[in-house]
């Protein structure tokens, strides 16, 4: 075997697990292949460091920490999503849930650092964790921490399109919109209600035109739950908001 047939196996082990983000007993299934990828490939173990969102991966030479390599092996992809989209290669083009965002950076990670000299693999760790698709919240220590002691970190996530090396990331942030109206029976009497779902259909739109593309500012309205049952006049509605800044004078604006 190649070793880019052995780099392609890798990364069919770690995509055929499926990691969606808050699934703790998925991403616990996630973590064991990853670490024990790891110690097949480098030939010292990881350890998994549990949280509330799932276990991340930590890994480390065993030498004075210089470079942290960084990564998440949680997905965006809910279960069921590799039935519909099983792990393929074809045409010179490996898909399935997770091999872009970044299941295909944690094998480059691993492969690279199994082929460095044993003294410059002693400097280094890798970290990979369970949340970052969600914010990172409950990695957001440890990763903190640990960028601190190692004092360079590199992060394998995907280019964008041209191959383009990231140097920064857009700030961001999730929040929570909540209308809160009034009950009523929809056939009844709905006029003694106060609708908080036809409220927050005003309020995406209103959200929604905060965005600043041309700074590099996208407010994204991408969840939303109102309603408790088909005759009856929404008394709540929740909406998600994701927010993303390239400027930080705009974060006080949002």
């Amino acid at each position: 075997m190649g070793d880019i047939d052995v780099l392609i196996d890798d990364l069919g082990r770690l995509v055929e697990v499926e990691s969606p983000s808050h699934d703790v007993a998925a991403l616990t299934a996630s973590a064991e292949v990853l670490a024990a990828l790891i110690l097949e490939r480098t030939g010292r173990p990881a350890v998994l460091v549990d949280g509330p969102d799932g276990p991340h991966v930590h890994w480390s030479g065993g030498g004075a920490p210089g470079v942290l390599i960084l990564g998440h092996h949680d997905t965006v992809f809910p279960l069921g999503s590799l039935a519909e989209r099983p792990f393929t290669v074809a045409d010179g083009r490996a898909t399935g849930p997770g091999v872009f965002d970044m299941k295909a950076g944690i094998v480059q990670a691993i492969h690279a650092v199994a082929a460095l000299p044993a003294e410059q693999a002693a400097r280094v760790e890798m970290l990979f964790t369970a949340d970052e698709e969600v914010g990172a919240n409950t990695s957001r220590e440890l990763l903190e921490a640990r960028a601190q002691a190692c004092g360079h970190v590199l992060v394998l996530e995907p280019s964008a399109d041209g191959g383009a090396l990231k140097t920064a990331r857009k700030g961001g942030g999730t929040f929570e919109v909540i209308v809160r109206g009034r009950a009523a029976h929809a056939g009844l009497e709905p006029e003694n209600g106060r609708n908080a779902l036809v409220e927050a259909a005003h309020q995406v739109l209103a959200i929604a035109a905060v965005a600043a593309p041309e700074r590099g500012t996208t407010v994204t309205p991408t969840v939303a739950h109102a309603g408790t049952a088909e005759n009856v006049v929404p008394a709540e509605a929740r909406l998600r908001v994701d927010v993303r800044v390239a400027e930080l004078d705009e974060v006080p604006r949002v």
